[in-house]
Formats: C-alpha cells, structure tokens, sequence
C-alpha cells in the first residue's frame, strides 16, 4: 500500500512539473502580454500547489499571495498603462 502511494505522489509530482514547464512555456512564447501574465498566475499557483505537497504550507502560502495575487496585479497594471501596436 505505501509503495502505491509513493507511485501516486511521484506522478502527482511530475503532473504538475509538466504543466509548471507549459505554462513557463506558454508566458515566454504568447503575443499577447496578458494571456502571459495570466499563465505567469497559473505558473505561481502550481508552484504553490507543489511547495504545499511537499509540506511547506507557509511557503505555499507566500508563494499564492506574492505570486499569484500580487505580481499578478502589478503586472495588469502595468499592461494597463502601454499602448497596443500591431506588427503590421
């Protein structure tokens, strides 16, 4: 039984390991900067998501409200205040 439950955390962990590397992916590779600041946001909460299954809940914690809630405001702002060029 616990090796079962080792297997499931191993694919849990690689899961979010691979959805963490598409989102980075996805904030470096995406045009339009805030669909990038929003999978920056989603980038934050995996890793919050991962500090919380290896049982550090106060950096888990830190890593939502910084990260996610934060960052993520003060980069739609900061979007907010740029003009739109197109590539013609």
């Amino acid at each position: 039984m616990i090796e079962l439950f080792s297997f499931a955390y191993i694919i849990l962990h690689a899961l979010i390991l691979a959805a963490m590397i598409i989102c980075a992916a996805a904030t470096f590779y995406l045009k339009d900067l805030i669909a990038a600041a929003i999978a920056f946001a989603a980038f934050s909460i995996l890793l919050a998501l991962e500090f919380f299954i290896l049982q550090a809940p106060d950096v888990a914690i830190a890593e939502a409200a910084i990260g996610a809630g934060i960052a993520t405001a003060i980069l739609m702002i900061a979007i907010h205040g740029t003009t739109r060029e197109e590539d013609e």
